[in-house]
């Protein structure tokens, strides 16, 4: 047995000592110390809608560089921040994130096999991507170190949504380590209910909600990360909920500072050789600042020769120095990337042109098409410059829907999809091989962009399952945006009447902050309809998509440490004019839903079923509806006990389900029932509780209880003398309206008279016998 006792607690919290005492065999004490040099702090912020957020560090997980656990309600998720000791060889930022659902966080076992976590869902990924969106920006371009932030969500309580804890979670975490990061950024929800914006709507609130933002900002009210769906709200209702969220965000902003400068490490300082850097730098610009801006300027340049260009002065760069050590070689390639991209954004500035000659508020060419495959329900193909994608639209019941996992649709209100989108990026898009199997994480994120785009205007009663597939032929910049405008296409195409046409469009930005605070028109060019190149050497992503009324996506990517509100307004405003530009383009191909009389166009329709006849309609296990269905194609799903929906490839199919419908429910000859009178009925079957019976020859036997039976309480018909053959008269009365079965007693005829009705056969007419009792 062993027993703890706490001895000594000393007043700065930070060392605890605790003796356990344990008799061994031998009777002498064993005495353990557990000390802790580590002390908790909790920071609780107060939102402007009356909610608290706090978070905790210091008590969980201390090995790792920072772990801070973020509270909402009773929604907890905990983040933690670990990065290797050894840089790694690479171009790129190596930040990994990792946002994990817990099936105990809502206290239910996973449905698996195995009855555990298993690979990451679509919800987990595309929270991943909105937390590494929101971090990315504010790391050093030099930092090469290998870095996991993992975010594990604790517990659900239905109403807090866990992906803005988790962004101010992981925010804090890197504040606390000794990582080199230029935050903290905040991050808020920001909702409007009957046209009044709400910070943080709860899960309830937000089903009733027009717009859905996520915002993530730095201080000085930068913005570095939105996403956002909506139903086509206006231009002055998105930009009053950005800069309410801006607002927002500053107080979370100081509330994290305020934990960092309580117990956040030392920062440590990124090594580098700045002599090797600068005489590094001074060759390569010298060599190939000349060169790369004649390809910069050459405007007969697309996507692949400029590429080509630009690889055979780096490849030529490279043979004049075949002779230098690994590391200088190493350092001009890195350099080589550094004045390419400060040649291309100098050109903007120096020419007031793009590099393919175009304005900065002009689109490149596009070319519609729709119905281009017969057998399909509806298809389109879109094409923007030198990125097409071929969109099709298939329907189908909606039993097909989509279905969430059990926490996604506790934290999101959602149980099912009847519209989903499903994009794919075939390596051959760009000229490259790789595996065509799975999805990875940018596809999911694009492709969700893309549905939310367009998901405003689906109608909600629409009877069918919508499944709308993009898949990328050509990519050169803004495929997501692109299959915003060929989805919308093809849901016309298909008949499905949506509420408006949608287009999407991309917006970039050459940003050149000055030291102060106040941000001239000369110190930024928005770019409307970004290319490939623009995106990558730019400092902005926007993608926005709506109708020619309103917004109904958007997702912001930046990459510098946030840009001012001033630049995110102007590329709004010039986004609603290019995406109005672009709606006029595509209306002159289809400005409608079709109402075509095609062939393979699916239907549906809905019968009813008396319950007394469902057991024949359905068969015994269900085999009239397997038949059904593998003789016409047609699906039958219960709505009720009575209602059955029918889906069908299309009509044909759909009248031969209706015919052998009929056949199995068809009546020979049936008499009509009458409630209250007497019938002769004749005993088929001697059973322990009663004995079974008909009315008519072809009548399915029902059964009689000995309830019914006689006036006396009888454990077996045979006391009353009965046997298979015998005809005995009843009174009818209907049918169970539950169960559907004939209601029939004997015992209420042990009175006075009655009239008798007897069907010898299903071809005589019915008589009626007067009958002295």
């Amino acid at each position: 047995m062993v027993l703890f006792k706490r001895t000594k607690l000393l007043n700065n919290k930070n060392l605890i000592f605790l003796r356990a005492k344990n008799q061994n065999k031998n009777g002498s004490l064993l005495h353990i110390k557990f000390i802790s040099n580590k002390s908790t702090n909790d920071v609780t912020i107060n939102l402007s809608n009356g909610s608290q957020m706090i978070l905790s560090a210091g008590k969980y997980a201390r090995f790792t560089s920072g772990c801070v656990t973020a509270k909402m309600g009773e929604t907890s998720v905990m983040t933690t921040v670990v990065r290797k000791s050894v840089p790694d060889d690479t171009s790129m930022v190596p930040l990994i994130v990792n946002y994990r659902q817990k099936a105990a966080a809502i206290g239910r076992i996973p449905t698996n096999f195995l009855r555990r976590e298993l690979g990451q869902s679509e919800q987990e990924i595309l929270t991943s991507r909105v937390i590494d969106r929101s971090l990315r920006p504010l790391f050093n371009q030099r930092y090469s170190y290998e870095t996991q932030l993992v975010c594990n969500l604790l517990a659900v309580d239905g109403v807090h949504d866990p992906d803005i804890l988790s962004i101010n979670a992981a925010s804090a975490a890197l504040s606390i380590s000794d990582i080199p990061w230029n935050g903290p950024v905040g991050a808020v929800r920001v909702g409007m209910i009957d046209k009044k914006h709400v910070i943080n709507p709860t899960r309830r609130e937000l089903q009733e909600s027009s717009l859905n933002l996520m915002l993530a900002c730095t201080s000085k009210n930068l913005v570095v990360m939105m996403e956002g769906s909506a139903n086509d709200i206006l231009e002055p209702d998105l930009k009053k909920a950005i800069r309410l969220g801006t607002k927002e965000c500053q107080t979370i902003i100081q509330s994290i500072a305020n934990l960092q400068s309580e117990m956040g490490k030392p920062k440590f300082e990124i090594e580098t050789d700045q002599e090797l850097d600068q005489n590094v730098l001074k060759f390569v610009k010298e060599f190939s600042e000349s060169e790369l801006h004649n390809i910069f300027t050459c405007y007969s340049y697309d996507k692949i020769s400029r590429d080509n260009a630009i690889s055979y002065l780096k490849n030529k760069m490279l043979e004049s120095i075949s002779d230098h050590d690994s590391k200088f070689i190493a350092a001009a390639t890195k350099a080589f990337s550094t004045i390419t991209r400060e040649v291309f954004r100098s050109v903007v500035y120096q020419v007031e042109k793009r590099c393919d000659g175009r304005e900065f508020d002009e689109l490149r060419p596009i070319e519609c098409q729709v119905d281009l495959f017969k057998p399909l329900h509806g298809s389109s193909f879109f094409q923007r410059g030198q990125t097409q994608v071929l969109c099709t639209v298939t329907l189908d019941s909606i039993e097909s829907s989509l279905k969430l996992d059990n926490i996604s649709m506790l934290t999101s209100g959602i149980k099912e999809k009847h519209f989903f989108l499903h994009y794919e990026f075939p390596p051959y898009a760009t000229n490259e091989t790789g595996k065509l199997t799975g999805a990875n994480r940018r596809e999911i994120g694009h492709g969700a962009l893309a549905e939310k785009g367009l998901r405003a205007v689906i109608p909600k009663d629409y009877p069918f399952a919508i499944r709308l597939t993009s898949e990328v032929l050509e990519s050169n910049g803004s495929s997501s945006m692109a299959t915003v405008c060929g989805g919308s296409l093809a849901l016309m195409d298909a008949g499905v009447p949506i509420s408006s046409a949608v287009a999407g469009v991309a917006m970039g930005l050459i940003y050149n902050p000055n030291i102060g605070n106040s941000v001239s028109d000369d110190d930024f060019k928005i770019l409307t309809d970004i290319s490939g190149i623009e995106d990558y050497f730019g400092d902005m992503d926007f993608k926005i998509a709506g109708t020619k009324k309103g917004f109904t996506a958007l997702q912001v990517d930046v990459k510098v440490p946030g840009i001012p509100l001033k630049i995110v307004m102007k590329a709004i405003q010039k986004s609603a004019t290019a995406k109005s530009r672009i709606l006029n383009i595509m209306n002159r191909v289809i400005a409608a839903p079709a109402e075509s009389d095609r062939k393979n166009k699916p239907v549906h329709d809905t019968i009813e079923v008396p319950v007394h006849q469902r057991g024949r309609f359905l068969g015994i296990g269900g085999t009239n509806l397997k038949k059904i269905y593998h003789e016409t194609g047609v699906n039958i799903y219960p709505q009720s006990d009575t209602e059955f929906s029918l889906f069908a490839p299309n009509q044909t199919a759909m009248d031969e389900a209706k015919e052998m419908i009929a056949q199995s429910l068809q009546k020979d000859n049936e008499p009509t029932l009458i409630f209250g009178d007497i019938y002769k009925a004749k005993i088929t079957e001697i059973r322990e509780t009663g004995v079974m019976v008909t009315l008519y020859p072809t009548m399915v036997p029902t059964m009689l209880p000995n309830s019914q039976l006689d006036q006396r309480k009888i454990h077996h018909p045979s006391v009353l003398g009965l046997n298979v053959g015998d005809e005995i008269q009843v009174k009818y009365f209907g049918r169970d309206p539950v169960s559907g079965h004939v209601r029939l007693s004997r015992k209420v005829l042990q009175d006075p008279v009655s009239f008798v009705r007897n069907f010898s056969s299903t071809e005589e007419t019915l008589e009626t016998h007067k009958t002295q009792i």
